[in-house]
């Protein structure tokens, strides 16, 4: 019989959910987890704080509180720590929504608290819909903020709200997904602020090229999500540079079928240069476009195989070696496979009976993963060792199943969502007992 973990529930309140929504929610000293307050009926739009809850003591605090917010919005949500700082980024709709123009993919944007700065907050990215449009600031509305290793870059998936109004006018598909970073150290001004323009204190980018109608069997994509970076600090180059980078799912098409692969994009350290597509800040017709020197690449082709398709978020391991991600076995059976930010050959890490449901998260200090299946969190190590002597059950099985797994920075503990009476709730396991 599997020795199950004891399961520590940290909050209580049945009236609303804390939800860690696959963040980054431990406090660089581990003590404490960030998440948001959504609802089942409104969602971000209807979750008015950012709270946190004490590992060890239970206590709860707020981070930060919307004054005033509605059903509708503004609302906050999807919440991170840095690794480095205790700095907490999450979203935050704009402040001029309405019940007629709410809360939306294309109107939120990026604000940082700085607990060690009096809880001074920030926005990060700048945002301006007027034209001429503005290099370093963005036209639509960031989400599932992620730092960077060194806590000096942002991480995020976007839409564009310039492309949303030109999708409405024509009917034609443009409000596009894809993927950006802010850079700490520069601020961008915005000389027409309102309630949807507005400065930011970090320069940002979008770094993924989408297209609305990929070429049938190139490696042109029309969506980007499911991003994070990759290892701590990058990974190295077949010629043993190191290189920052995030990892994704991008969608192709393959003999008319959208089909979704893992991808690779590979960012410079300077990204105020235009690439060869155009400028960064678009134009009236076109996104954003890739700074110089990022370059995206295709890293696996299941168009070929019997099940087709890659799921979820693309998480890597520490050093950077790996990419972790979910797919179909040759059984149909959904499985944790692995490739290298290199490219090759996709490999095979768990052979489960039935599905992996997926909550990938890699340990911090050695080759392991963290994840879902039959209702329980298991952890499966890399290696050369049969599968059935690699991997454990470290949960009790339950309908339904945890959700949102987060590994604490030391690797003693885990986090994550249960239901309780239909509320998401954080429960915790110490790894060490």
């Amino acid at each position: 019989m599997p020795q199950y973990f004891e399961e520590i529930q940290l909050t209580n309140d049945l009236t609303y959910h804390h939800d860690l929504d696959n963040n980054d929610n431990f406090s660089p000293d581990n003590q404490w987890l960030v998440y948001d307050t959504r609802t089942d009926d409104g969602g971000i739009a209807e979750s008015n704080r950012i709270e946190k809850v004490n590992v060890l003591t239970g206590e709860k605090k707020v981070v930060y509180q919307v004054p005033n917010n509605h059903f509708w919005g503004p609302g906050v949500g999807a919440a991170s720590y840095s690794p480095v700082a205790n700095q907490i980024v999450f979203i935050h709709g704009l402040k001029g929504v309405t019940k007629e123009n709410p809360y939306q993919q294309w109107r939120r944007t990026g604000y940082m608290i700085d607990e060690d700065n009096d809880n001074k907050g920030i926005w990060v990215d700048a945002r301006n819909i007027e034209y001429p449009y503005t290099k370093g600031a963005l036209r639509g509305g960031t989400h599932r903020h992620e730092f960077s290793g060194d806590g000096n870059w942002i991480g995020f998936t976007y839409n564009d709200a310039i492309m949303k109004n030109l999708e409405d006018k024509t009917g034609n598909r443009y409000n596009l997904r894809t993927i950006g970073i802010s850079k700490k150290g520069q601020k961008i001004q915005i000389n027409n602020p309102s309630n949807e323009n507005f400065s930011g204190e970090w320069f940002s980018a979008l770094v993924v090229k989408v297209v609305p109608n990929p070429k049938d069997g190139s490696d042109e994509i029309s969506h980007a999500a499911g991003d994070s970076w990759i290892g701590k600090n990058g990974y190295k180059k077949p010629n043993g540079q190191q290189q920052m980078a995030r990892g994704f799912i991008g969608t192709v098409k393959e003999n008319g079928e959208n089909i979704d692969e893992v991808f690779v994009v590979d960012i410079p350290e300077n990204i105020e240069e235009a690439g060869i597509y155009g400028k960064l800040e678009g134009n009236e017709l076109e996104l954003p476009q890739p700074p110089k020197g990022a370059s995206q690449r295709r890293l696996t082709f299941t168009s070929k195989q019997k099940y087709k398709g890659c799921i979820g978020i693309v998480r890597a391991s520490s050093d950077g070696e790996y990419l972790a991600f979910v797919a179909k076995d040759n059984q149909g059976v959904k499985q944790i496979f692995c490739i290298s930010p290199n490219g090759g050959k996709m490999e095979q890490i768990t052979f489960h009976n039935t599905d992996v449901e997926g909550s990938l998260r890699w340990h911090p200090i050695e080759k392991s993963i963290f994840y879902i299946q039959a209702g329980s969190i298991n952890q499966v190590k890399l290696g050369p060792s049969n599968f059935e002597d690699s991997y454990r059950v470290i949960s009790k099985p339950s309908v339904p199943s945890p959700t949102n797994l987060v590994v604490s920075h030391d690797a003693k503990s885990l986090a994550f969502n249960r239901l309780i009476k239909n509320t998401k709730q954080v429960f915790l396991i110490n790894l060490e007992k």
